[in-house]
């Protein structure tokens, strides 16, 4: 078994810039935070579902409160000026049946590097250490760069569009 709260591997992506694939600490709320506001407003939108200015004290309790087993939160971070800051995230969160909805978002100057993908390995890698069987997750149909991570990262895919997006499912224990 893996110890989610206590995850953590170092990796050089393919421009040279090392980050860290980390799980999220109570104490990274202000890392987050300024995360979420070097966003754009489509990367906010493509991810919530629509504008969004602030994370709101909820979603603060509910990052402070993770407890890793129902509800696991990676970070990918890098140095920048000595300082440890947050360039993309991933969260997976238990739904009773065998299966958890996972979510991802890449900072915009780090796109094209792999980052989600290996969130994606990495947070997989975790979930099935777990016993989990499936992830699941809804995509808005014109956020075609998450749904090719999504049909990349290994696990067969099904999807199909009902409601207005992409429901997908990816089969963990084939891969």
């Amino acid at each position: 078994m893996i110890n989610a709260s206590q995850y953590a591997e170092t990796e050089t992506l393919r421009n040279g810039l090392k980050v860290c694939f980390r799980a999220s600490r109570p104490d990274d709320i202000e890392r987050i935070i300024d995360a979420f506001h070097e966003l754009d407003a489509d990367s906010i939108y493509l991810r919530f579902f629509g504008p969004k200015k602030e994370i709101s004290p909820t979603e603060i309790r509910r990052f402070q409160e993770t407890d890793f087993i129902n509800r696991v939160i990676l970070l990918c971070t890098t140095l920048r000026d000595d300082k440890e800051i947050v360039i993309a995230s991933a969260s997976y969160v238990l739904d009773g049946e065998g299966a958890a909805e996972v979510a991802l978002i890449v900072e915009e100057d780090f796109y094209r590097l792999g980052i989600a993908g290996r969130l994606m390995k990495h947070l997989g890698k975790i979930a099935v250490a777990a016993g989990i069987k499936r992830f699941v997750a809804e995509v808005l149909p014109r956020n075609n760069a998450m749904l090719n991570v999504f049909g990349r990262c290994g696990w067969p895919m099904n999807s199909k569009t009902a409601d207005g997006t992409v429901h997908v499912t990816l089969d963990l224990t084939a891969g």
